[in-house]
Protein backbone atom coordinates (compact mmCIF):
# COMPACT_ATOMS: atom_id res chain seq x y z
CA UNK A 1 0.00 0.00 0.00
CA UNK A 2 1.34 3.69 -0.93
CA UNK A 3 0.12 6.67 1.09
CA UNK A 4 1.07 9.97 -0.76
CA UNK A 5 1.75 12.81 1.44
CA UNK A 6 0.27 16.34 -0.02
CA UNK A 7 3.20 17.98 1.34
CA UNK A 8 6.03 16.29 -1.27
CA UNK A 9 3.59 14.98 -3.37
CA UNK A 10 5.37 16.95 -6.79
CA UNK A 11 1.89 16.03 -9.29
CA UNK A 12 -0.80 17.94 -7.70
CA UNK A 13 -0.69 21.84 -7.30
CA UNK A 14 1.04 22.99 -4.62
CA UNK A 15 -0.73 24.44 -1.36
CA UNK A 16 0.14 25.27 2.27
CA UNK A 17 3.84 25.98 2.54
CA UNK A 18 4.46 24.11 -0.27
CA UNK A 19 3.77 26.82 -2.12
CA UNK A 20 5.02 27.17 -5.38
CA UNK A 21 7.32 30.30 -6.32
CA UNK A 22 8.35 31.86 -10.17
CA UNK A 23 11.43 32.46 -8.65
CA UNK A 24 12.52 29.51 -8.14
CA UNK A 25 12.32 28.76 -12.16
CA UNK A 26 15.14 30.25 -13.65
CA UNK A 27 18.56 29.29 -15.09
CA UNK A 28 21.38 30.71 -17.07
CA UNK A 29 23.78 29.13 -20.01
CA UNK A 30 26.71 30.72 -21.26
CA UNK A 31 28.93 29.91 -24.77
CA UNK A 32 32.14 31.22 -25.82
CA UNK A 33 31.04 32.23 -29.54
CA UNK A 34 33.80 33.26 -32.42
CA UNK A 35 32.25 36.67 -32.97
CA UNK A 36 32.11 40.64 -30.95
CA UNK A 37 29.91 41.12 -28.84
CA UNK A 38 28.25 43.67 -31.14
CA UNK A 39 28.16 41.03 -33.76
CA UNK A 40 26.58 38.63 -31.55
CA UNK A 41 24.27 41.68 -30.58
CA UNK A 42 23.00 42.44 -33.75
CA UNK A 43 22.18 38.41 -34.77
CA UNK A 44 19.90 38.25 -31.39
CA UNK A 45 18.39 41.49 -31.89
CA UNK A 46 17.18 40.09 -35.40
CA UNK A 47 14.46 38.68 -33.67
CA UNK A 48 13.59 36.70 -37.22
CA UNK A 49 16.79 34.90 -36.96
CA UNK A 50 16.19 32.50 -33.88
CA UNK A 51 14.61 29.92 -35.71
CA UNK A 52 17.97 29.60 -36.98
CA UNK A 53 19.38 28.47 -33.76
CA UNK A 54 16.80 27.38 -31.67
CA UNK A 55 15.16 24.07 -31.65
CA UNK A 56 11.82 25.30 -30.37
CA UNK A 57 11.15 28.81 -31.92
CA UNK A 58 10.23 28.81 -35.61
CA UNK A 59 9.90 32.26 -36.31
CA UNK A 60 9.85 35.62 -34.82
CA UNK A 61 9.00 39.18 -36.30
CA UNK A 62 8.98 42.47 -35.18
CA UNK A 63 5.75 44.31 -35.35
CA UNK A 64 5.53 46.93 -38.14
CA UNK A 65 7.73 49.63 -37.46
CA UNK A 66 9.39 47.95 -34.34
CA UNK A 67 13.16 46.98 -33.80
CA UNK A 68 15.46 46.05 -31.46
CA UNK A 69 14.53 48.78 -29.07
CA UNK A 70 13.30 48.94 -25.95
CA UNK A 71 9.39 49.33 -25.55
CA UNK A 72 9.05 47.50 -29.03
CA UNK A 73 6.87 44.65 -29.71
CA UNK A 74 7.58 41.56 -31.79
CA UNK A 75 5.71 38.01 -32.04
CA UNK A 76 6.76 34.72 -32.26
CA UNK A 77 5.89 31.17 -33.04
CA UNK A 78 7.16 28.53 -30.86
CA UNK A 79 6.61 24.90 -30.72
CA UNK A 80 6.98 21.89 -28.21
CA UNK A 81 6.81 17.86 -29.77
CA UNK A 82 3.40 18.39 -31.77
CA UNK A 83 2.27 21.66 -29.20
CA UNK A 84 2.28 24.88 -31.34
CA UNK A 85 1.89 28.47 -29.85
CA UNK A 86 1.85 32.00 -30.74
CA UNK A 87 3.79 34.73 -28.53
CA UNK A 88 4.00 38.57 -27.80
CA UNK A 89 6.86 39.97 -26.28
CA UNK A 90 8.15 43.60 -25.50
CA UNK A 91 11.69 44.40 -25.61
CA UNK A 92 12.70 45.57 -21.73
CA UNK A 93 16.38 46.07 -22.31
CA UNK A 94 18.14 46.31 -25.91
CA UNK A 95 21.80 48.08 -25.04
CA UNK A 96 23.70 47.40 -28.38
CA UNK A 97 26.46 44.85 -27.73
CA UNK A 98 25.70 44.65 -23.96
CA UNK A 99 22.14 43.05 -23.65
CA UNK A 100 19.16 41.96 -25.38
CA UNK A 101 16.30 41.45 -23.02
CA UNK A 102 12.80 40.37 -24.15
CA UNK A 103 9.66 39.64 -21.87
CA UNK A 104 6.98 37.22 -22.97
CA UNK A 105 3.87 38.75 -22.53
CA UNK A 106 4.49 42.33 -21.80
CA UNK A 107 6.57 44.68 -19.00
CA UNK A 108 3.44 44.77 -16.38
CA UNK A 109 2.07 41.44 -16.77
CA UNK A 110 4.90 39.33 -18.71
CA UNK A 111 5.37 35.78 -17.96
CA UNK A 112 8.91 34.78 -18.68
CA UNK A 113 11.82 36.99 -19.07
CA UNK A 114 14.63 36.05 -21.81
CA UNK A 115 17.80 37.94 -21.39
CA UNK A 116 21.12 37.79 -23.67
CA UNK A 117 23.87 39.65 -22.57
CA UNK A 118 27.47 39.81 -24.06
CA UNK A 119 31.16 39.94 -23.30
CA UNK A 120 33.83 40.13 -24.80
CA UNK A 121 36.45 37.48 -24.17
CA UNK A 122 39.96 37.88 -26.19
CA UNK A 123 38.95 37.35 -29.81
CA UNK A 124 35.25 36.44 -29.04
CA UNK A 125 31.92 36.88 -26.81
CA UNK A 126 30.99 35.10 -23.86
CA UNK A 127 26.97 34.95 -24.54
CA UNK A 128 25.04 34.14 -21.38
CA UNK A 129 21.33 33.04 -22.36
CA UNK A 130 18.71 33.94 -19.26
CA UNK A 131 15.23 32.54 -18.30
CA UNK A 132 13.27 33.35 -15.68
CA UNK A 133 9.66 32.49 -14.89
CA UNK A 134 8.02 35.81 -13.84
CA UNK A 135 4.85 34.45 -12.53
CA UNK A 136 2.84 31.22 -12.62
CA UNK A 137 0.03 30.63 -14.92
CA UNK A 138 -1.77 27.32 -15.74
CA UNK A 139 -0.91 27.38 -19.18
CA UNK A 140 2.84 26.74 -17.87
CA UNK A 141 2.28 24.08 -15.43
CA UNK A 142 0.66 23.45 -12.22
CA UNK A 143 2.59 21.55 -9.99
CA UNK A 144 5.98 21.45 -9.22
CA UNK A 145 6.73 18.50 -11.86
CA UNK A 146 5.51 19.80 -14.50
CA UNK A 147 7.21 23.24 -13.69
CA UNK A 148 10.34 21.46 -12.80
CA UNK A 149 9.82 19.52 -16.59
CA UNK A 150 9.04 23.15 -18.03
CA UNK A 151 12.33 24.62 -16.55
CA UNK A 152 14.42 21.26 -17.94
CA UNK A 153 12.96 21.70 -21.19
CA UNK A 154 13.76 25.06 -21.59
CA UNK A 155 17.53 24.57 -20.14
CA UNK A 156 18.06 21.61 -22.40
CA UNK A 157 16.90 24.33 -25.64
CA UNK A 158 19.11 26.88 -24.78
CA UNK A 159 22.42 24.80 -24.64
CA UNK A 160 21.40 23.77 -27.95
CA UNK A 161 20.79 26.93 -29.34
CA UNK A 162 23.75 28.66 -27.83
CA UNK A 163 25.95 25.41 -29.40
CA UNK A 164 24.26 25.68 -32.83
CA UNK A 165 25.25 29.91 -32.34
CA UNK A 166 28.55 28.75 -31.64
CA UNK A 167 29.05 26.38 -34.78
CA UNK A 168 26.83 28.61 -37.08
CA UNK A 169 29.59 31.10 -36.30
CA UNK A 170 32.49 29.26 -36.96
CA UNK A 171 31.38 28.04 -40.09
CA UNK A 172 31.42 31.79 -41.66
CA UNK A 173 34.82 32.07 -43.22
CA UNK A 174 34.36 36.51 -42.39
CA UNK A 175 32.44 38.18 -39.68
CA UNK A 176 32.49 41.17 -41.59
CA UNK A 177 29.69 39.10 -43.26
CA UNK A 178 28.14 37.66 -40.57
CA UNK A 179 24.56 38.60 -41.54
CA UNK A 180 24.31 36.04 -44.38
Amino acid sequence: MSTTHPETDTTRPATGTDTLDAADYAFTRSAWVEATPAAVYDLISDVSRIGTWSPSADEAAYDDGAGPWTGAWFQGRNHQGDREWTTRSQIVDARPGDTFAFVVGALDDGIVEWRWTFRADGPGTVVQQSWQLLRLDPVLGETRTELDALRDHMAADVEHTLIALARWLSERPSHSSIAE
